[in-house]
Order: C-alpha cells, then sequence, then structure tokens
C-alpha cells in the first residue's frame, strides 16, 4: 500500500511482539536492543497493550481497532497515525506528539496525557510532479469525534485548533489545558477539571459542563449557545462567604485549635457550614475535631495530617484535596464529593466514644470517583450508595465496612476485599475490580 509515494508495509503480530521486545531490551540496557519503529505500518487489530513503549515511533501509522490498553507510551510519537476505535484505556501517554492523529471512536478512558500534543498536524512529502504533497487519512487529521476520554489527565495537553465533537471528557483532569479555538461542540465535560484551562473562540455548543470546574479558566470569544454549566465551580463564591462571617476564620480556627487542646474549657468550636473555604488554601495538620463544614467548598484545599474526628462534612465539595494522613475517624461525609482526592493512609474507621461505643464514618452517596484510597483505614464504614468508580482500593482496611449498592467500575481493591467487608449487597461491578 502507498500513499503520495510513502510506502507503507503490514506487520502481523508476531513481528510485532518481536519489535517490543527490542525496545524493551534497549530501555533495559541490555545487549539486542533496538527502538520500536512502527511508523507507516499497518498494524489494524493488533495487540499491543500492557507494554513499555516510551518513544516509540509510530508516525503515520494505522492502528485502526488496535489495543493498546494500559502501556506505557511516554514520549511515543504518533503524528499523523490513524488510531481510529483503537483502546488506549488507562495507557500513559505523557508528553506524547499526537499531532494530526486521528481519535475518532477512540477509547482513552482514564489515560494519562498531560503535556501530550494534540494539535492538529499532517505530513508533507517530496512529489516529484506536485512538489510538496500532504498524506491524509480518511478521516480529518487531529480529529477526536466521539473519542472517550472519561478520566483521563489531560493536565497541559494541547488540542487548539482540534476537532473534538461529542467526545467524552467526563471527570477528565484537564489543568491548564490549551483548547483555543477548539471544535467542542456537543462534547460532555460533566465534573471535568477544566482549571486554569483556555478555552477562548471555542465552539462549546450544546456542550455539558454540568458540575464541571471552571475555576481562572478562559472562556473569552467561545462559542456558548445552549452549553449547559449547571452547577459548574467557578471563580464566584460557592455558598457564603468568608468576609460574611460574624468574625475572622483565621480567628475561629485558632479558637477552635485551643478548644480542641483545652477539651472544651478555652475558645469554642467553628461552625462554616456553606461556606466557600476556598480561599484559606491549606488546614494541613491542624486539630479541629469535630469541625462543622456541611455543604461547605473545601475544593483543593490542603487538609494532610488534620486532625478532623468526628466532623460534620455532610455535602461538602472535598474534590482535589488532599487530606492524605488525615484522622476522619467518625467523620459524616455523606454525600460528599472526593473526585480525584488524596486518601492516602487516611483514617476513616471509628471513632471511639464512652461506655465503649464506637462512630462510625460515613461515606454514604458519596461520590469518590478517580480518587487515591491506598493504605486507608475504612473499617466499619457506612458506605452504602457510594461511587468508588476508578479509586485506588489497594491496602485499604475495610473489615465490617457497609458497601451495600456501591458502584466499584474500574476500582482496585485487594483479593480479600469481598470477604473482609460486612455488606455488598448490590454492589455494582465488584467482582470485575
Amino acid at each position: 500500500m502507498s500513499d503520495h509515494g510513502v510506502q507503507y508495509r503490514t506487520v502481523d503480530q508476531l513481528q510485532v511482539d518481536e519489535i517490543c521486545r527490542r525496545h524493551e531490551l534497549l530501555w533495559s540496557g541490555r545487549p539486542g536492543g533496538a527502538r520500536a519503529a512502527f511508523n507507516y505500518c499497518i498494524m489494524d487489530g493488533l495487540n499491543l497493550s500492557n507494554r513499555d513503549l516510551s518513544d516509540a515511533d509510530f508516525t503515520g501509522a494505522t492502528l485502526i481497532g488496535a489495543d493498546l490498553s494500559g502501556s506505557v507510551l511516554n514520549s511515543a510519537s504518533f503524528y499523523g497515525a490513524d488510531l481510529r476505535r483503537s483502546s488506549l484505556a488507562g495507557a500513559s501517554l505523557r508528553r506524547a506528539d499526537m499531532r494530526g492523529a486521528s481519535l475518532r471512536g477512540a477509547n482513552l478512558q482514564g489515560a494519562d496525557l498531560s503535556e501530550t500534543d494534540l494539535r492538529e498536524g499532517t505530513i508533507a512529502q517530496l512529489d516529484k510532479e506536485r512538489g510538496l504533497s500532504v498524506i491524509k487519512h480518511r478521516t480529518r487529521p487531529g480529529e477526536m469525534t466521539m473519542a472517550n476520554f472519561q478520566g483521563a489527565n489531560l493536565s497541559r495537553s494541547k488540542m487548539s485548533g482540534s476537532t473534538a465533537q461529542r467526545a467524552d471528557f467526563t471527570d477528565a483532569v484537564m489543568l491548564g489545558a490549551r483548547m483555543v479555538k477548539a471544535n467542542l461542540r456537543s462534547a460532555v465535560f460533566s465534573g471535568a477539571n477544566l482549571e486554569g484551562a483556555d478555552l477562548s473562540g471555542a465552539d462549546l455548543t450544546d456542550a455539558d459542563l454540568t458540575d464541571s470546574v471552571l475555576i481562572n479558566t478562559n472562556l473569552k470569544m467561545a462559542r456558548l449557545d445552549n452549553c449547559d454549566r449547571t452547577g459548574a465551580l467557578t471563580d464566584q463564591p460557592a455558598g457564603r462567604e468568608m468576609r460574611e462571617l460574624e468574625r475572622p476564620v483565621e480567628a475561629m480556627i485558632e479558637d477552635h485549635i485551643r478548644w480542641c487542646a483545652t477539651a472544651g474549657r478555652e475558645g469554642q468550636p467553628s461552625l462554616f457550614d456553606n461556606t466557600d473555604l476556598r480561599p484559606l488554601k491549606s488546614l494541613a495538620g491542624k486539630t479541629l475535631t469535630a469541625f462543622h463544614a456541611s455543604g461547605a467548598t473545601l475544593y483543593g484545599l490542603d487538609l494532610e495530617g488534620a486532625q478532623l474526628q468526628g466532623a460534620k462534612l455532610e455535602r461538602a465539595d472535598l474534590r482535589m484535596a488532599c487530606l492524605r494522613g488525615a484522622d476522619l475517624r467518625g467523620a459524616d461525609l455523606t454525600g460528599a464529593r472526593l473526585n480525584n482526592a488524596d486518601l492516602r493512609d487516611c483514617k476513616l474507621g471509628p471513632l471511639k466514644l464512652e461506655n465503649d461505643r464506637i462512630l462510625p464514618a460515613s461515606l454514604a452517596a458519596a461520590k469518590i470517583r478517580y480518587a487515591d484510597l491506598s493504605g486507608a483505614d475504612l473499617r466499619y464504614a457506612k458506605a452504602s450508595g457510594a461511587d468508588f468508580s476508578y479509586t485506588s482500593l489497594v491496602g485499604a482496611k475495610v473489615l465490617d465496612a457497609h458497601f451495600t449498592g456501591s458502584c466499584f467500575t474500574g476500582a482496585r481493591i485487594d483479593g480479600d476485599f469481598r470477604n473482609d467487608v460486612h455488606d455488598a449487597d448490590g454492589a455494582v461491578d465488584l467482582d470485575a475490580a
């Protein structure tokens, strides 16, 4: 097969396996290695999953329906490649060159595309009759129409001028992404984090931006006809502003810490229900037992190592928050939003009360998608109806925890998870996790 003089070659699965083997030898520093060169290869429907192909060359290759899921493809070149209907789910494509690649209908769910270049691009070559000629695939270069980017990391990626009509960016992390003048008509950004993204001049007609994060997002000159931004978190206050409180927040926090330190003899507990606490930036390491912030906005706050035993955080917005190592024993997080939160080694076990009573932590109906609960203590937790989709629960302690009706689509759990929990009746996709 040729196109304007470019010689395409068809490779089979055995050849692909051998090229991948030699590439891995190269990266491990062993003899016999060679960089994987798949440029202008026809590999439709082949399996390249779970490989380490960092820095490999796929320039102009056709990979229609190919399986590259779970592979490490950092800094690889997919310039002008045809990846229609391919699977790149869970793949790492950090700093990859995907200019001009066709991703129509491709599955990139949960992939890491941070700093990846997804702008338009074409391949030109010398032609005896016409000078420079442009090689084109059957679809428009740079096309991402109907591609699945659910939960993908597209931070600082470059998509300016690209076409992503009806693409699904649900829950994607797109911090600082550049989508200037991109065609995003009818695209879905529900729950996506577009903080610091540049969508100036983009066409967002009929797009779904419900519950998205639009903090410091540039929408200048963007077309927003019939664009649904219901529930989006913006630079505008979400709930009460801190200046509307009776006293300065800093003084209230110090009083609360003193109240905890003196067992209630001095100071007083604070009450921040339905307050936008984003300007605080950090409460890391603070002792804030019985902290009241129901319905509050704590998006992106640093709460690492904070003492939050018995805290009232129902319906609180804790997306992107750092709660690593925080003590939340007995805390009420019913209906809270914890998508992409760092909850590693977090204590969500029971709080011991007088007369040998215990107060379990509640995560009932909480949204904890794409979060990290590795090593967390969830013993006795009440997490019925919670959404743990694509969350890591590896190493988590779940003895006697309740997960009735919870969702575990794409979640990572230990083998003895089901044996340890008290109840998981009606849980979705638990067997597949």
